[in-house]
């Protein structure tokens, strides 16, 4: 599979190229529609669902815990 390169001058020839018709642009691959369908029904009910069954304060609760734990290995 062809990809876009990240080097600079690299690129800057392949949008010469393209430009001047001496090779042809590169396109994505196609997705899988029915993939693309589960994915998204996933990513819908994780993070939805939790946050409708946790009231505000336990929601604080969690992201104060969560802050100190990320928090707590640093040196001042």
């Amino acid at each position: 599979m062809l990809t876009r390169s990240e080097d600079t001058n690299q690129l800057a020839k392949y949008i010469l190229e393209v430009t001047t018709g001496e090779t042809e642009k590169i396109e994505p691959p196609v997705k899988n529609p029915h993939a693309q369908a589960l994915s998204a029904l996933g990513a819908s009910k994780g993070g939805h669902a939790r946050a409708k069954a946790l009231s505000t304060s336990k929601r604080k609760a969690i992201a104060k815990k969560a802050a100190k734990v990320r928090w707590a290995g640093r040196k001042r």
